[in-house]
């Protein structure tokens, strides 16, 4: 068996998206699956819409996802010599021949098609007749066209849906360079993957009725087409096609919100693919299981609550040194100073990420912590900071201004002493002291938030606690 060699090939006209980001996710494990070389190449064609941000961010997109590439990234638009050497090649071998429509003929015979109920194909007018290789036109502009046999089948077989038959009388002879010279994607598409050797293409299905065009393409160039396999789309909800209206569709999106690259991954791989009911895989199990057999035959649902759940296993078992690696972009982009101290935000995220499903939501919940300018909530102030709980907080804040061991142990020791001697209850105590030191009235274990905050941050919010009270 030849080398395994897969390719992902997107337009660099927009952000990486949920559905692009599983078909590299695909090519990738199957390569790696088979030992094989995952090619990454960029289809810049449409110069118009082409942009150097668009390849940036699909680059760091996959960058991200962690999908390296063995070869590449090769652009389209830097190959423009081999397109026009087979151009040449075709139409010295009369399988390829000019058109001198315009486009405003074409699309009156196009809506007089579809008036009529018609499919609105090309009707062949300038095919060349018998078989003859057609003179090029002088001093007019004219299109390529790739002579399309006009009887018999082309079979798509392929390794998702099995074979898929087309009638070659519904395949018009497509155009394979422009008017103003450039090739058109389907034939660049052809050209790259026979000189880049690719044995397997892995798409989307959008893409099915572009192959038999391409294998036809392949048999006239010569060479024999990969195998392809097109796995289903990916729905929204609402089972349309996931758009924006359906919520973040972009990698970078998902990024930026805080979700881990092995979540989304591995949530995308479940998308088309699955191993019996094992819902969470390394990246080692996947490429050890991954195979074409197993992709699924009809369309994934997108479901951002499970999505959100996976995200949340990665988090609470992620080592907490790499937690505290991660959330420091995080922390920057809320504003708030990034801690030196490393080990105190490993306490610091220790205490919150059984309460957060993404680093943004963890930023979110350490507020208190990465910042002192916290407001009393309303609400909270009112039912707790009260005349009731201003002797119990006085003899806390005495107690823990003479304390030296400023530990968990020992500051519950303390909170025993004082609840004891005044034969209070816990929350009688530990709800005035959670909104001193937090603003609301949750938060994590009330000896964990204090032994994070430190004696002198602790000690300046529950004096302030207490003018608040003294004021009453």
């Amino acid at each position: 068996m030849a080398t395994v060699r897969t390719r992902f090939a997107p337009s660099p006209t927009g952000y990486l998206h949920i559905g692009g980001a599983r078909t590299a996710l695909f090519n990738y494990l199957f390569a790696r699956h088979h030992g094989g070389k995952f090619i990454l190449r960029i289809e810049d064609t449409d110069r118009e819409r082409s942009t150097p941000e668009a390849i940036e961010a699909i680059v760091q997109a996959l960058t991200w996802l962690e999908l390296d590439w063995d070869e590449g990234p090769f652009f389209q638009t830097q190959r423009y010599p081999i397109y026009k050497e087979k151009i040449q090649e075709l139409l010295a071998a009369g399988k390829a021949y000019p058109c001198t429509c315009t486009s405003q003929v074409l699309d009156a015979k196009r809506q007089a098609a579809l008036k009529e109920k018609r499919k609105p194909i090309y009707d062949g007018a300038c095919r060349p007749m018998g078989g003859k290789i057609a003179a090029m036109p002088e001093g007019k502009p004219y299109t390529i066209r790739f002579l399309s046999p006009q009887d018999g089948t082309t079979v798509v077989e392929d390794a998702v849906k099995g074979p898929v038959v087309f009638e070659n009388r519904e395949l018009d002879d497509l155009i394979i360079a422009r008017s103003d010279g450039t090739p058109t994607y389907n034939f660049c598409v052809v050209v790259d993957d026979i000189d880049m050797r690719i044995t397997h293409v892995i798409r989307g299905d959008d893409h099915l009725s572009n192959t038999p065009r391409q294998i036809l393409l392949y048999q006239a160039l010569g060479r024999t087409p990969p195998q392809f396999a097109h796995v289903p789309l990916i729905l929204g909800p609402d089972k349309a096609r996931l758009s924006k209206r359906h919520g973040a569709t972009s990698v970078t999106a998902y990024r930026d919100m805080g979700y881990f690259p092995e979540a989304l991954s591995n949530y995308l791989v479940r998308l088309g693919w699955s191993h019996g009911d094992q819902e969470i895989f390394s990246r080692d199990e996947l490429i050890e299981k991954f195979s074409l057999e197993a992709a699924g035959k009809s369309a994934g649902v997108f479901n951002p609550e499970k999505l959100l759940w996976l995200n949340f296993h990665y988090l609470k078992n992620r080592p907490l040194s790499r937690l505290a690696e991660e959330i420091v972009p995080f922390i920057k982009a809320k504003g708030y100073a990034v801690p030196h101290d490393r080990a105190w935000l490993e306490k610091m995220i220790a205490t919150l990420r059984e309460r957060a499903k993404t680093l943004v939501d963890l930023v979110d919940l350490a507020h208190f912590y990465l910042s002192d300018d916290i407001p009393f909530d309303e609400k909270a102030a009112k039912k707790f900071l009260t005349l009731e709980a201003r002797e119990p907080l006085a003899e806390l804040i005495q107690k823990f201004e003479a304390l030296a061991d400023f530990s968990e142990s020992s500051i519950e020791k303390v909170f025993t002493e004082v609840l004891q001697q005044r034969n209070l209850p816990l929350g009688k105590l530990a709800q005035p002291v959670r909104v001193a030191l937090t603003g609301s009235t949750v938060s994590p274990g009330i000896y964990e938030v204090i032994a994070v905050l430190g004696k002198e941050r602790t000690l300046a919010r529950l004096h302030r606690a207490l003018q608040t009270i003294e004021r009453l």
